[in-house]
């Protein structure tokens, strides 16, 4: 699984922090740690420290907070994924079918109006 962020992907402005180029044992993983760290633990999840995910040009950090913000950056190379409880329930729900069987399909993980999106794509397509 590889992390990046890729800036003005569609001319408007908007951007992505994309998780691809995986396969459905990685999905189950990712979808592993989430419950236990996020859901189960309540503490934030970084993905530097992942050993089976590689950051390509940024870092990404989970963590619970009060409200549904999405992804927010400072720098566009740390980026903090910051959700409510029910929001990573969700994401984890949309993460399900990869675990399910292989797919070349993906997800955005939150539906949220943010410019920067979340996206999970088993092929780094959309």
């Amino acid at each position: 699984m590889e992390l990046d962020y890729i800036e003005n992907v569609n001319g408007l402005g908007e951007h992505v922090v994309r998780l691809y180029n995986f396969d459905m044992a990685e999905a189950i993983q990712f979808r592993a740690l989430l419950i236990e760290t996020i859901i189960e633990k309540k503490q934030p999840l970084d993905l530097s420290q992942v050993g089976f995910i590689k950051p390509r040009n940024c870092n990404l950090i989970l963590g619970l907070f009060t409200s549904d913000e999405g992804i927010l950056s400072r720098d566009q190379q740390t980026f903090y994924c910051v959700l409510t409880l029910k929001g990573f329930t969700n994401m984890i729900h949309l993460i399900t079918p990869f675990c399910t069987k292989e797919s070349r399909g993906y997800q955005y993980l939150y539906e949220i109006d943010n410019p920067i999106d979340l996206l999970f794509s088993p092929t780094a397509s959309w």
